[in-house]
């Protein structure tokens, strides 16, 4: 059985929880080719802290397109982030954005190990 803090050190809380438990029924070898494909697809909630503090500049939105949210990311971009109330509570939840996105990717890398 893999250890999430040697194999991908840089996640904490939830979300160290969450890949532990994906990664629980993977050899060594599975687990170390899972966090190399889960690290280049992550989000990391610092990015997007500072994607969404790039709204209050006018570009409101970014942080949606990054988390491959495309409709909101428009409705952002085309109406000043709800008016800048979207925006403030983006930057309120981006821990949770970026948890959520990460998430799914996970579930995707988890399913491409089950169908090879």
């Amino acid at each position: 059985m893999a250890n999430i803090y040697e194999i991908l050190p840089e996640i904490m809380g939830e979300e160290q929880f969450y890949i532990s438990t994906v990664i629980k029924n993977m050899d060594d070898k599975q687990a170390q080719q899972f966090a190399n494909i889960y690290r280049t697809r992550r989000k990391d909630p610092q990015t997007i802290l500072l994607v969404t503090l790039v709204g209050f500049l006018g570009l409101a939105g970014i942080q949606r397109f990054i988390t491959d949210q495309i409709g909101l990311g428009i409705l952002y971009l085309l109406t000043g982030g709800l008016c800048l109330i979207g925006t403030i509570i983006d930057l309120v939840n981006y821990k949770k954005i970026a948890f959520e996105y990460n998430q799914v990717q996970a579930a995707q890398i988890q399913m491409m190990f089950k169908n090879s």
